[in-house]
């Protein structure tokens, strides 16, 4: 309580301080008149920036004459029944493999594969659990 009791007293002194002060000095000319200027800013720049580009859109799209001609001569997709045509031409022209090739892929079909034997890990004991009492909490504003 004495530290209340001090800012109560040294707070009451500075208050009448105050009060004594403004009855005793001089007080400064108020100005009546007050002048409204209004400042304009106008902020110039040391760059000059490229002119605006204006697309006109309003124009028919001109198209160059070489892609013009190519569009008209390219063909016109392939029908389904002419698809199945070169699927089958394909597929004729495909030469069976070789006897020997069919052996040996036959003979690597048929060796079984080794297993890999596993490594199984030895089993350890973990070390005994140490527990310990947490203490208390000295304070109110954490561990010290």
């Amino acid at each position: 309580m004495p530290l209340a009791r001090y800012f109560y007293y040294v707070g009451g002194v500075l208050l009448a301080l105050l009060f004594i002060a403004d009855a005793y000095l001089p007080k400064l000319p108020v100005a009546h008149r007050v002048d409204k200027v209004s400042y304009n800013i106008h902020i110039h720049s040391d760059r000059k920036w490229p002119e605006r580009i204006v697309y006109d859109t309003s124009l028919p799209i001109i198209t160059p004459a070489q892609i013009a001609n190519i569009e008209e001569s390219a063909a016109a997709p392939p029908t389904i029944a002419q698809a199945k045509a070169q699927v089958r031409e394909a597929f004729a022209q495909l030469q069976p493999p070789d006897a020997n090739q069919l052996q040996s892929s036959d003979s690597k079909k048929r060796e079984p594969k080794l297993k890999r034997q596993r490594k199984i890990a030895k089993r350890r004991v973990a070390p005994p659990a140490v527990l310990v009492a947490r203490q208390q909490q000295f304070g109110w504003f954490g561990y010290w």
